[in-house]
């Protein structure tokens, strides 16, 4: 039987501020973990906790315990950023020195361009905003107009929003693909073009996370992803893995619609598929609650995921090593609707591993010299 990785990416579960915090715009005292489950009076984890994820810090509802089954650590982020591509990068063995850029509005002569090459005749928003707000908001005047909503955030994105029943889902899709090819011929250095799908149910605009497509840059060098396909083995991405590395180093994937169903697929690839790494992003935590600071519904995701790991865990033979980590932080008890910058939480668990603590790491590239050790 051969050796395989799992890893698993819980989106945005930061586990403390960086000491650069504040260079981002953030507070020393954010902590997206802790902070959430203080605030939801508790948080109740008791796979993770058995892996020892309470001897990490302390979770209010999440004990320390003497026999953790997994090792258990912190890991700093190296790169400049604090965005999801930078923090999937930097798993993979990628460092970036220089950051994305983040726009407050995108410079005209870039929305010319884009209205120009779509042909769409004119655009809405072009401001920072909550996903879900700003298509409340424009939603009516979408209908009438057919013009594509655009907006940013403090990440490095350019957000397309379309209501499929306006436009079409491929229209909008191509959109995107124009848009992804304008910013890479200037000097944009935008990290990823979303299209956000959205439809009307019960007059209320309600956005379609199945059909969500990222279209990030590539990255600049190859990761452990790629070292894996050079040696004739195979990768398998879950969720917006794929976007996020363009497909780089990815032998095949699947998109999901939902942490739910990106789990369930982890589940039956760990029982059925050959892949030599698995490797699946759980949006859910930081989609639908830190970003909309929704603090009982990130603890209620964590739980969910945290359910999903008891068959997870049974379903690994010995020469499985399941890792589960973050890529970034999204405080949902700080102020705003932004990533926060953050260390993130990293366990490792396999049949016959030592447990205990592996202390704080500088990078999250430990991530990708564990995958190296144990494959190779």
């Amino acid at each position: 039987m051969k050796k395989r990785a799992i890893v698993i990416v819980i989106d945005s579960m930061g586990i403390g501020a960086m000491e650069d915090a504040e260079e981002y715009g953030d507070s020393l005292k954010c902590n997206t973990l802790c902070n959430l489950a203080r605030e939801n009076g508790g948080i109740y984890l008791p796979n993770l906790e058995k892996l020892g994820l309470g001897n990490i810090r302390r979770i209010t509802g999440v004990s320390k315990t003497k026999t953790p089954l997994g090792q258990y650590g912190v890991m700093k982020m190296k790169s400049k950023g604090k965005d999801t591509t930078t923090g999937h990068w930097e798993l993979m063995g990628l460092v970036l020195d220089k950051p994305f850029k983040t726009y407050k509005k995108f410079p005209q002569e870039l929305i010319d361009d884009f209205i120009e090459r779509t042909k769409c005749r004119n655009i809405l928003g072009n401001i920072p905003a909550s996903g879900t707000q700003i298509i409340e908001k424009y939603n009516a005047v979408h209908i009438k107009s057919k013009f594509p909503i655009i907006y940013t955030s403090a990440d490095s994105v350019f957000q397309i929003a379309a209501n499929i029943d306006v436009i079409r889902l491929e229209t909008l899709y191509r959109w995107c693909e124009i848009a992804r090819e304008l910013l890479d011929e200037g000097d944009y250095r935008v990290s990823r073009v979303i299209a956000r799908p959205y439809h009307v149910l019960n007059n209320t605009p309600v956005r379609i996370g199945k059909y969500r497509h990222d279209y990030s840059v590539k990255p600049p060098a190859d990761t452990i992803l790629n070292t894996i396909e050079q040696n004739g083995m195979f990768t398998y991405g879950i969720g917006k893995i794929n976007d996020i590395f363009v497909g780089s180093g990815i032998t095949k994937f699947t998109p999901t619609g939902s942490n739910v169903e990106g789990l369930d697929i982890t589940l039956d690839a760990i029982k059925n598929d050959n892949s030599d790494l698995i490797f699946t992003n759980l949006v859910d935590t930081d989609m639908l609650y830190g970003h909309r600071r929704d603090v009982a519904g990130y603890a209620k995701a964590v739980e969910t995921i945290d359910k999903a790991l008891f068959n997870i865990i049974n379903s690994l033979n010995k020469e499985d090593l399941l890792i589960v980590t973050a890529d970034h932080g999204c405080d949902p008890t700080y102020k705003g609707s932004d990533h926060t910058r953050e260390m993130v939480p990293v366990i490792f668990y396999s049949k016959d591993i030592k447990p205990g603590n592996i202390g704080i790491k500088e990078s999250y590239t430990y991530v990708a010299d564990r995958i190296k050790e144990w494959l190779f």
